[in-house]
């Protein structure tokens, strides 16, 4: 008669064992490419925005071309508590890999663009947005100031 007693470290050293050797497995078979980035894949670099020169590129690395000219800009301080509005537009940001809970009480620059053109709104004024935080676009979105408008996320 064969006895082996197991102890609970020995358990756990085995899953630990065999969960490496799952991802070592997963990491041969995707060929070695991992990606765990926060921002969005493709061209859209949310950091390193310091000039309206690169404000004008990130707006038009998202695949929108602006009025340069009719930039508006506003200091604000960002509230300590979001109420359901800022909520509901913080699930925008979220779905471009942004997240503004992480700025309460910070001041933020907002600077906004006209649209040259947008698909669908004919004959309304549609404006990006961007809040920068420390060269850091921590914001951004498109939307309409017409009675019944809009607003969606700039990266998609």
């Amino acid at each position: 008669m064969f006895v082996y007693t197991v102890r609970s470290s020995s358990v756990k050293f085995f899953a630990v064992l065999l969960l490496c050797l799952v991802l070592v497995i997963t990491l041969m078979l995707s060929g070695g490419v991992v990606s765990a980035s926060a921002e969005p894949t493709g061209q859209v670099r949310f950091t390193g925005i310091k000039t309206k020169e690169d404000r004008i590129a990130f707006i038009a690395s998202a695949g929108a071309t602006v009025d340069a000219e009719s930039e508006e800009v506003a200091e604000l301080v960002m509230p300590e508590s979001f109420d359901t509005v800022l909520r509901g537009y913080n699930e925008i940001q979220k779905s471009q890999g942004l997240d503004i809970t992480k700025y309460a009480r910070k001041r933020v620059t907002r600077y906004t663009y006209r649209l040259a053109e947008y698909e669908g709104e004919q004959n309304s004024e549609v404006y990006v947005n961007i809040f920068v935080y420390r060269s850091r676009i921590i914001a951004c979105d498109v939307s309409s100031r017409d009675e019944g408008g809009f607003v969606r996320a700039l990266v998609r």
